[in-house]
């Protein structure tokens, strides 16, 4: 009741980021999981982490809904026939996306927007005018940075004209990828470039990588998370690696034991939280997205996530000296590359039924991190003011992105000089993605827009937060935490010279 006090009263809170905050008290208000003690126990020593799921599962985490099948034969439920020109196009979208649940209410993909938009395009002055106002449309509605959409890999008009937007607009909703390819036009990829170094989207994907894993009907959703379309991922639960060696206390008893038991412990929550939002909620059979095909449940999978590498290998090797700690050393590398695979051992062991589009495996996710995370860096990155130079940095991270089908990122900072040459960018995501990079995130420091984990926040924004002022997105509060907490600000800034 204290809880529900204190958001009520609240006022650096919108009407709308109190109900939110009230729905989630209510859902946390209530026991439905049977978790063992020793689960629980973990997840109170912040071992094992559900990312504040809540106690009742009642929608997937994550849902990628087949937005083409919107465009061939709109909606039985919403009452739409198929779109006929672009205005109706963006119009059933901005409908389409006000039913779409997910972790945070709003949802996390809303489509491939060029190739969702591309046959509409007729006359390219209206259409700009059309994608602007559907672009600030999606920005003041939805309004989480975990909003996420998707262009490419091939080049189009709607393509041009969504990074044209981007720049002119300087938002924060939606996030963006760009699906990167061997075969995307070089020039189409400078343009992604060029928009990036300014508002810090699009990040670039490999769109090769991912259709190995996943087939084409794949997309990028909230921050770094490759998923299949139609489906989606029910929950996501992380383990605190950092945490975890902490209680092993040596290298032989953690990977003996408390790696496969940590495991253990991690796969019965997340089984217990699909068992209950599938067998018990009632969310297939109620929503319409899964009755008129949007979505399916054997396109579903869940994903086991893992932070804090770095202090967990800096801790076993007592690394004091920056040439001995992750980052720097080969050592270390080779100890956190063995640590991953011994726990994508363990997970690939585990089966669940109703992860069907995976073949009833989880997915291993280098997860990116929340702002309360003071003393565990995100996923397997190198923590913030230890970066190793560009190239020794990008060989080093790139050892460990085929390891993660769900997602893993870095985040890489340019000077603003860069913004002159973006060739000079993209040949370095090029060398990057050869090197076996999954995802290569950037952007320029002097942007108002910056990137926290995944989802961005406006400098400006922050600013206002801090004062105590109501701010539109709710993410904001989220990314002052993280730029307080976390040293976001001092990431290493890559010279032209690089």
């Amino acid at each position: 009741m204290n809880n529900i006090y204190r958001v009520v009263q609240d006022q650096g809170l919108t009407y709308q980021q109190k109900v939110l905050q009230l729905a989630r008290e209510a859902e946390n208000s209530i026991e439905v999981l049977h978790i063992s003690k020793e689960a629980k126990d973990y997840m109170e020593k912040r071992v094992i982490c559900d990312l504040f799921e809540g106690k009742a599962p009642y929608r997937p985490r994550y849902i990628l809904p087949d937005y083409e099948r919107l465009m061939k034969i709109g909606s039985k439920f919403l009452e739409l026939n198929p779109p006929a020109d672009l205005w109706e196009a963006v119009n059933h979208l901005l409908i389409f996306y006000k039913h779409v649940p997910s972790i945070t209410s709003f949802p996390v993909f809303v489509g491939v927007l060029d190739q969702l938009l591309e046959p509409f395009i007729v006359n390219e002055e209206e259409a700009y005018k059309i994608i602007k106002l559907f672009f600030i449309h999606m920005d003041r509605t939805l309004t989480d940075s975990f909003v996420h959409a998707n262009i490419g890999p091939h080049d189009s008009r709607a393509g041009r004209l969504i990074l044209k937007a981007e720049r002119e607009l300087k938002n924060a909703v939606p996030n963006l990828t760009l699906r990167y390819s061997k075969d995307t036009p070089k020039d189409f990829a400078l343009e992604a470039v060029q928009t990036g170094l300014e508002v810090s989207k699009p990040y670039f994907a490999n769109h090769e990588m991912f259709v190995r894993e996943f087939g084409k009907e794949y997309g990028i959703a909230s921050c770094y998370n490759g998923l299949p379309v139609g489906g989606g991922s029910y929950t996501l639960v992380r383990l605190n690696l950092k945490r975890l060696a902490e209680e092993a206390g040596n290298q032989e008893t953690f990977f003996k034991q408390y790696i496969p038991h940590a495991v253990g412990l991690v796969t019965e929550i997340m089984d217990e939280r699909i068992r209950f939002l599938v067998e018990e909620s009632g969310f297939f059979e109620s929503s319409f997205l899964a009755k008129e095909g949007f979505i399916h449940k054997d396109r579903f999978t869940a994903m086991f996530g893992i932070f804090g590498l770095a202090e967990c290998v800096n801790l076993f090797l007592n690394a004091r000296d920056r040439r001995d700690r992750y980052g720097h050393s080969e050592k270390a590398k080779e100890l956190g590359y063995q640590i991953v695979k011994k726990i994508e051992e363990a997970v690939n062991q585990h089966r669940n039924l109703y992860c069907q589009g995976t073949g009833q495996r989880f997915l291993l996710h280098a997860q990116s991190g929340i702002s309360a995370d003071i003393d565990a860096t995100a996923g397997c990155r190198i923590p913030i003011g230890d970066e190793p130079e560009l190239l020794d940095h990008i060989l080093y991270a790139a050892k460990f992105h085929p390891l993660f089908p769900s997602g893993i990122s870095d985040i890489f900072t340019f000077e603003s000089t860069a913004k002159n040459n973006p060739e000079f960018v993209l040949d370095i995501i090029r060398g990057a993605m050869e090197k076996g990079m999954r995802m290569f995130a950037f952007s320029s420091g002097d942007n108002d827009l910056m990137r926290v984990t995944g989802y961005l926040v406006k400098k400006s924004e922050m600013k206002k937060r801090k004062a105590g002022e109501p701010v539109l997105q709710d993410t904001v509060a989220l990314g002052l935490e993280a730029v307080e907490n976390q040293r976001l600000l001092e990431r290493k800034v890559i010279k032209n010279d690089a």
